[in-house]
């Protein structure tokens, strides 16, 4: 038995109905166009030149003759801004009489282990503080402080330790 080239064998009974696409003719209006712009350019070109002022296009091709130097002038500070920055200034500052010591308290427990704990919160601050015992309550203390602005400085330590609720008192 013959071998037989199945791949390869085109079947007999079909037959093949595409036929290649007809070429189309070279579009002999697309060059005419590209001739018509590139006629237009050519002309706008030549329109320019023959029609250009002499005086410019003499000006344009010496341009050191037709500059003229201009000199450039830096101002001058006024005087007013000289005198300000020579000016000394006097200020007197008055000095605030203060209230008296402060004192800052920053709880008042039933119980003498509740001022223990917060008294060592306030110990892990960096502060020193003192429980005073006054009846049945233990009241956490720091101070006493001069001015105002130092009990301020340290609570302000307290508030970045999130103990908040410190009050400033005269102290007496």
């Amino acid at each position: 038995m013959a071998q037989h080239d199945y791949i390869n064998k085109k079947p007999a009974n079909r037959k093949n109905n595409k036929q290649a696409p007809a070429k189309k003719p070279f579009p002999i209006f697309l060059v005419s166009i590209a001739l018509l712009l590139v006629g237009g350019f050519v002309y706008g070109l030549w329109f320019i030149k023959s029609n250009a002022d002499p005086k410019l296009v003499e000006k344009q091709a010496n341009p050191t003759t037709a500059e003229k130097k201009v000199e450039v002038v830096i101002p001058r500070t006024p005087a007013f801004i000289k005198e300000i920055r020579n000016h000394e200034i006097q200020v007197e500052v008055k000095q605030l009489e203060q209230k008296g010591p402060y004192v800052m308290q920053c709880g008042s427990f039933k119980t003498h282990a509740q001022a223990e704990s917060l008294k060592a919160k306030i110990a892990f601050a960096g502060l020193i503080s003192e429980i005073k015992q006054e009846g049945t309550w233990h009241k956490v203390r720091l101070g006493p402080y001069k001015t105002k602005r130092q009990a301020e400085s340290d609570k302000n330590k307290l508030k970045r330790v999130n103990i908040v609720s410190c009050g400033i008192w005269n102290w007496t």
